[in-house]
């Protein structure tokens, strides 16, 4: 009797935990969306280095565990990085095959901020309508104000406004009188109040405008509790108007109004006096000066041919270049070609080179910069362009995959992020993958997330964050795009997922992929 009673138990006991057994295992393989199974999973914020699983949900990050878990969808990362999605702060081309290039680099997150743009809800409305496959968003365009004051034309949220004001040079050069700097304050803080994440403070491509003028701007910060994202007025290597006194400048605006003011691309804008700018801003840093830094791993810019500091006498010798460091499409310019320019198509971009990457004094220059701890990496992205039967250069807006042959940008546009992997962390080894990631998704989300709260949700890969993750190969991953081929995307990125919407899929393009959302401050009534 007492037999049977223990096998009836035992029976029923085995019964039950089959049953709970059999509950259990759909109920974790409907747990989540999403799962990335057996990846090096790497979080800049706690330190995490190591082989996890991830289970997404809703387009958040749901559990980060050594534990099994099985979901919807699964990807297999064994051998793999897992990390936050790249945050690029500083990126212009805003059309889609620009947000396509960057997301083949693992960018997740795309934002205009060093030049901006106006009118702010305009913008925020055309973007939403073009179903991005990366987060978006932009500052308020001090430039686009100063062209509007002097010329007359209202702003219109599109780069050809501030590609055909070349031609002008009163809102470049000119000091605003009070009732013209009146009109720009006004255009800056109505972006402000329509969602603007900061201002965008263009200053190379004006460096005209008067120290009243970036007083009230640094002050307008203040009111609005955003930060100033700064082109510097000047880029020289010699005395007055250096590179030093325009991040002097920047500096000591912020010691006096306490105004957040991020240097842009350092690197570019200090030229060859890198060592006396970084002096400036590591003072800065020791005196708590609320400033930030951003730079990117190239010894050539991207700027248009009419830009202020190609002008005047003496500019060669100032900036160290003559035609012959300029680029136009995949070609070096002579002068007479700059001249012709210059003069009848101002507005055309060009890649300049200032340092020479072959040379390892130059090289050594620009490491500086991209090694330094308190420096987040930028791309300063630019438009994919075309040159047309007539020489002129046209920003690409269609929406083929792969992109046209003959389409051209800077190979920082679709290569910053992935170089730094490439060459600092695997082929240099000057910086640790977790510092990698670190400058390229949790300082930026850090950045702004002050004043734009959703970053407090992006660069971290941890229960509760946004699921924009990247998951690349760290042998592989690498920037392909050269100077006289650029149209070639990078490599090694085997996932991305932006808001747990998969946009990368095996190292191809999911060309119908549109979670991107809007990165955006709250507008004001």
């Amino acid at each position: 009797m007492k037999s049977t009673k223990n096998l009836t138990s035992i029976i029923t006991i085995a019964a039950l935990a089959c049953g709970l057994l059999a509950a259990a295992i759909p109920t974790v393989a409907q747990d989540y969306d999403l799962v990335i199974l057996n990846g090096r999973v790497m979080d800049p914020e706690t330190n995490l280095d190591s082989v996890r699983n991830v289970g997404i949900k809703n387009g958040r990050i749901t559990t980060v565990t050594e534990d099994k878990i099985a979901g919807k969808k699964a990807i297999d990362a064994t051998g793999h990085v897992v990390a936050p999605g790249f945050i690029d702060l500083h990126a212009h081309g805003q059309n889609i095959g620009d947000y396509r290039m960057q997301a083949m680099q693992g960018v997740t997150t795309m934002l205009e901020l060093e030049s901006g743009v106006l009118p702010i809800g305009e913008w925020y409305d055309n973007q939403a309508g073009k179903k991005l496959p990366i987060n978006y968003g932009a500052s308020a365009a001090w430039t686009f104000a100063r062209i509007a004051a002097f010329s007359g034309k209202p702003p219109s949220a599109d780069p050809a406004y501030f590609q055909d004001a070349q031609s002008r040079t009163d809102w470049k050069m000119t000091i605003a009188d009070p009732l013209r700097l009146g009109e720009i304050l006004l255009s800056v803080e109505q972006g402000l109040t329509e969602g603007a994440l900061g201002i965008g403070v263009n200053a190379g491509y004006a460096p005209g405008y008067g120290h009243k003028e970036y007083f009230a701007l640094a002050e307008l910060a203040v009111k609005y509790d955003v930060a100033t994202f700064t082109h510097v007025r000047y880029a020289s290597n010699i005395e007055p108007q250096s590179s030093f006194e325009a991040v002097q400048e920047l500096i000591a605006l912020s010691a006096l109004t306490g105004a957040h003011m991020h240097v842009c691309h350092i690197n570019s804008t200090s030229l060859k006096d890198i060592d006396a700018t970084l002096e400036l801003v590591n003072d800065a840093f020791d005196r708590g000066i609320n400033i930030s830094v951003g730079a990117y791993p190239w010894g050539a810019a991207s700027t248009v041919v009419g830009a202020a500091m190609f002008s005047g006498e003496g500019w060669r010798d100032r900036m160290g270049s003559t035609a012959e460091n300029f680029q136009l499409g995949t070609k070096r310019m002579t002068e007479d070609q700059l001249a012709d320019y210059q003069k009848n198509q101002p507005g055309t971009f060009i890649v300049w080179h200032f340092l020479d990457e072959s040379n390892p004094d130059d090289l050594a220059l620009l490491d500086k910069s991209i090694l330094h701890p308190r420096i987040l990496i930028e791309s300063d992205e630019m438009f994919w362009m075309y040159m047309d039967d007539h020489d002129r250069i046209i920003n690409y807006e269609g929406d083929a995959w792969p992109l046209p042959e003959g389409t051209f940008s800077h190979p920082r546009s679709n290569g910053t992020f992935a170089k730094i992997l490439r060459s600092y962390v695997r082929e240099r080894k000057l910086m640790t993958m977790q510092e990698a990631l670190r400058k390229m998704s949790l300082m930026p989300a850090q950045t702004i997330e002050r004043f734009v709260p959703q970053m407090k949700k992006k660069g971290r890969l941890q229960e509760g964050m946004d699921a924009d993750i990247v998951v690349f190969d760290p042998e592989t991953i690498r920037d392909v795009g050269t100077y006289e081929k650029p149209n070639q995307p990078a490599v090694g990125v085997q996932t991305l997922l932006v808001n747990g919407v998969v946009t990368v899929n095996n190292g191809k393009l999911v060309l119908d992929a549109s979670g991107g959302q809007p990165i955006r401050r709250a507008v004001q009534k």
